[in-house]
């Protein structure tokens, strides 16, 4: 969304009026036409939006096992990944001063599962992402992350940013029920169907329906709190239909909507520092180990950058360039989450794309994601009540922010530049097609490098891009030359 963009919801104080207090001078929170009811509204509901990590992530984590046949536990998984969660979002809040909440990256997590892990230890491969985290953060000490960040045109970013929104559209539309998965085994060439058989049926998905409308609504009314007033609206409600319907578990997918017997959990800390940090090279050898590693640093790296620039983007938060004031230290901030998962065994954590649940709800700094962050030391003892809103309650948010992204940023594109047009078209339609930020970006920084210079443009593009395109192009490469 473009920085003279109006907020979604009522925007509190006016932008460039004084601090009132200590607080709101450190965060800018006047500074920046926010106020603290904002920014905690903003924190809760980016909390409740990527509260289903707190259990997705021991299950993908927890399914799997080393080479030697261990697992990892799943109370030390789900406090692993809650403690990790809760430190570098707080981190990101207090330093980095921005509304973006971290914890344990999806598809990152599932190359630690299924491609690092059955090849050597458990401590092995989380040796790994902590060697990952430590070459991104020397990246960002030596400004290549962010001259990387900074050779991208702005059309390229519009592209991310709406590719981002329809991302996370289709992970709420998926996440609820409303949109669901073929099997392989129904041998059809259609991914994806409406509902269940192609047809929607159960309360779930009509919880989810209420709360899209609802959540709509509310921001078309212009009515403060418009996404944490739904997602707690629903979660009553799915709370309410659970007890009086005879709905199976499995029909609200991870999360059953039913008030816990005992709402308080005990942490277990088995897994903190279980990490072996040059294990993995004796096990696979120094290429395959490296290849690993870097596998994991280009997730990481680009999934985080398509997060930062697009929330940044929809928060206003961008200058005139379209750069983040103070990007180095977020950059950093994302380096060490992705080390510190690393070292907690909850696999890297990184950027969360949730994040603009809250900054739809008007959240413009960290102190979002300070509330953010304290939610998620409360889930660590309270893990049976953070883990009661189920995905149809909070999905609508991402359904909303996503049409409000691609509202605010597609017409900064210049559809007439067919070179910048084309790859911003690919980067935003394949990040949801083939599920991955870091897909979208990849294809659209070759398809950009190749049609500027087939158009005669090429000295147009920055070297960065073009050594950045050519890892890409080593990447995708990998697995036909035999090296993943």
């Amino acid at each position: 969304m473009p920085t003279s963009a109006p907020a979604p919801v009522d925007t509190g104080r006016p932008a460039g009026r004084p601090p009132h207090n200590a607080l709101d001078r450190y965060f800018r929170i006047s500074e920046r036409g926010s106020s603290i009811p904002r920014e905690i509204r903003g924190g809760l509901a980016t909390f409740f939006a990527m509260a289903y990590i707190i259990v997705l992530n021991p299950i993908i984590l927890g399914s799997a096992v080393d080479k030697f046949g261990h697992h990892l536990g799943g109370g030390q998984l789900v406090t692993a990944t809650v403690i990790t969660a809760a430190f570098t979002t707080l981190l990101m809040g207090v330093i980095g001063n921005v509304p973006i909440a971290l914890a344990a990256g999806l598809g990152v997590n599932t190359v630690v599962a299924l491609q690092l892990a059955p090849k050597m230890s458990w401590p092995d491969a989380m040796g790994m992402v902590v060697l990952a985290g430590i070459a991104i953060m020397l990246m960002v000490a030596t400004g290549l992350r962010e001259r990387v960040m900074s050779a991208v045109p702005l059309g390229l970013r519009k592209g991310i940013a709406i590719g981002i929104g329809l991302f996370i559209l289709l992970i709420g539309l998926v996440d609820s029920g409303f949109v669901s998965r073929i099997p392989d085994a129904a041998h059809t060439t259609v991914p994806l169907q409406l509902g269940t058989g192609g047809h929607l049926t159960g309360w779930p998905v009509l919880i989810f329906i209420l709360g899209t409308l609802l959540t709509l609504s509310l921001i078309i009314r212009k009515v403060a709190g418009a996404i944490l007033i739904s997602i707690v609206a629903m979660t009553v409600l799915a709370v309410i239909v659970d007890a009086v319907a005879d709905i199976p578990a499995a029909g609200w997918g991870l999360t059953v909507p039913k008030w816990p017997g005992n709402p308080v959990a005990t942490p277990d800390f088995g897994l903190i520092g279980k990490v072996s940090l040059f294990g993995g090279f004796q096990q696979v050898g120094v290429l395959t180990g490296v290849l690993f590693v870097f596998t994991v640093l280009l997730s990481c790296f680009f999934d985080a950058m398509g997060t930062i620039l697009g929330v940044s983007d929809e928060a206003g938060l961008l200058d005139a360039k379209g750069d983040l004031p103070g990007m180095n230290k977020v950059l950093m901030i994302d380096g060490v989450a992705t080390a510190v998962g690393g070292a907690t065994s909850s696999s890297a954590n990184t950027c969360f794309v949730e994040s603009t649940a809250g900054v739809g709800e008007g959240a413009r700094t960290g102190l979002a994601s300070v509330v953010t962050g304290l939610m998620f030391v409360l889930a660590l003892f309270l893990t049976p009540l953070a883990t009661m809103v189920p995905a149809q309650a909070a999905t609508p948010a991402l359904v909303a922010v996503g049409f409000l992204i691609l509202a605010g940023s597609i017409r900064e594109i210049d559809w007439s530049d067919f070179t910048i047009a084309i790859p911003a078209f690919l980067t935003m339609v394949l990040m949801p097609f083939t599920y991955s930020i870091t897909n979208g970006i990849g294809i659209g920084f070759l398809s950009f490098c190749v049609l500027r210079l087939v158009a005669g443009r090429g000295k147009e593009v920055p070297v960065a891009l073009y050594a950045v395109s050519a890892v890409f192009a080593f990447y995708y490469l990998m697995p036909a030359l035999g090296l993943l």
